[in-house]
């Protein structure tokens, strides 16, 4: 199996945040326009992978963006609900859905302002 530094960025990240480390999985496939990373994690480590309003979601999606600009690669990342999943908010359940692929890619330095509190 590859070691592909996409991957091994989220996972190193998701593991930190989570209580259940041992439940996170990560699948990445590639086409035509680009990587997505599909995670799963343990139903109550949702809200910690989400955060209020999406915010630590969307963070994420912008350090992955970062770390495929430097391997000149577009990331997506897609978080799956899990099985026996409580009922979710309208906001964590867009937070979950993936970016919109057709959009442009953003530059790193369009990327690091989103960091920005």
């Amino acid at each position: 199996m590859e070691n592909y530094e996409d991957k091994q960025f989220l996972e190193n990240l998701v593991k930190a945040l989570v209580d259940n480390p041992d439940a996170v999985s990560i699948n990445r496939t590639v086409d035509e326009m680009g990587v997505l990373l599909t995670l799963d994690v343990h139903a109550d480590d949702m809200g910690k992978i989400i955060g209020r309003s999406g915010n630590t979601a969307k963070a994420i999606r912008t350090l992955l963006r970062v770390v495929g600009m430097k391997n000149d690669a577009r990331v997506n990342l897609k978080i799956n609900e899990p099985e026996g999943g409580k009922g979710m908010s309208r906001e964590m359940s867009d937070a979950m859905r993936e970016d919109n692929p057709s959009s442009e890619p953003k530059s790193l330095d369009e990327a690091i302002d989103d960091l920005k509190i």
